[in-house]
C-alpha cells in the first residue's frame, strides 16, 4: 500500500464493498423473485464474481479488505496501521449501506434484502462455531495470498473461491456471512436484525484467530509486494537477518 493516501484507500474500499454487497445480496433477492431455484449456488456466485473483479482492481491500493473482520485481522498481523483503521472501517460500512440501498432501489426487497440468517433448526452451539470456522478459512486463504505475493495474479479467484466454498458448505448452517458489513446493511435496512449478534461476533473471532496463528508463524517476515491482496510494504525481517554481514545489525522495523 506504499504511496497510497488514506483517501485513495477509502475510495477503493468503498467501491469494492459496494460491488461486493450488490452482487452478494442482489443475487439472493433476484433468486427469491424468481422462485428460489438457484439457492446456495447463486448466493455463492455473487461474491465470487465481485471478489475476482475487485481484488484485481483494488488489491494493490488497499489490500482489498471489503470486510471489517478482515481489516481488524490485518491490524493484528501488522499489515494495516492504526491510523488507517478509520479509513477502512468507515469505507466498508458506507459502501455496504450504499450497496443495500442500490439493491433496494433497482433490484428488490425480497429475502430481507439478501440478509444473512442461520439455520433456526440448529442450536447456537452449532451455528456460532460454524461461522467462526468459515471466517477463519477465509482469512487463512487471504493471508496465504498475501504471503505468496498474490498467487501470481490469481489472488482474487482464490479469495472469491473460498468465500463461495464456505457458502456452499456452511450457508445452510450459519448463513456464512463472514463479513459484518455485508451482514449489517441489509439487516438494518430490512429490519431483520435478530441475527446480527452472530455476524458481529463470529467473523471477528474467526479472522483474528487466523491472524494470530499467521503472525506467530511469520513473525520474522514482512510482506514485500503482491497482486490482489498483496502488500507493498518493506522486506522480510528474517531475510534481513539472514543477509546481514557479520558484525552489523539488521534493519529495524518501522
Amino acid at each position: 500500500m506504499a504511496g497510497y493516501t488514506g483517501a485513495q484507500i477509502f475510495a477503493a474500499e468503498l467501491v469494492g464493498t459496494f460491488v461486493l454487497v450488490v452482487l452478494a445480496t442482489g443475487t439472493i433477492v433476484y433468486d427469491a423473485q424468481t422462485g428460489g431455484g438457484y439457492g446456495l449456488y447463486i448466493a455463492a456466485a455473487g461474491p465470487f464474481v465481485a471478489l475476482v473483479i475487485c481484488v484485481g482492481l483494488f488489491g494493490k491500493v488497499s489490500l482489498a479488505h471489503f470486510n471489517p473482520a478482515v481489516t481488524i485481522a490485518y491490524y493484528v498481523t501488522g499489515h494495516t496501521k492504526r491510523g488507517q483503521l478509520a479509513w477502512y472501517l468507515s469505507a466498508e460500512m458506507i459502501g455496504a449501506v450504499l450497496g443495500s440501498l442500490f439493491v433496494m432501489a433497482f433490484i428488490g426487497t425480497e429475502a430481507n434484502l439478501g440478509a444473512n440468517a442461520p439455520n433456526r433448526d440448529l442450536p447456537t452451539v452449532v451455528t456460532f462455531p460454524t461461522e467462526v470456522l468459515a471466517s477463519a478459512m477465509l482469512m487463512g486463504v487471504i493471508l496465504y495470498v498475501v504471503y505468496t505475493k498474490g498467487l501470481r495474479g490469481f489472488g482474487g479467484a482464490a479469495i472469491g473461491g473460498i468465500v463461495a466454498l464456505d457458502i456452499l458448505l456452511m450457508g445452510n448452517v450459519s448463513g456464512a456471512s463472514m463479513n459484518p458489513a455485508r451482514a449489517l446493511a441489509p439487516a438494518v435496512l430490512s429490519g431483520a436484525v435478530a441475527d446480527l449478534w452472530l455476524y458481529w461476533t463470529a467473523p471477528f473471532a474467526g479472522t483474528m484467530a487466523a491472524a494470530v496463528l499467521a503472525r506467530r508463524r511469520f513473525r520474522a517476515r514482512k510482506v514485500c509486494s503482491g497482486g490482489g491482496n498483496g502488500d507493498n510494504g518493506g522486506g522480510s525481517d528474517g531475510a534481513a537477518r539472514r543477509g546481514a554481514r557479520p558484525g552489523t545489525r539488521p534493519p529495524t522495523r518501522n
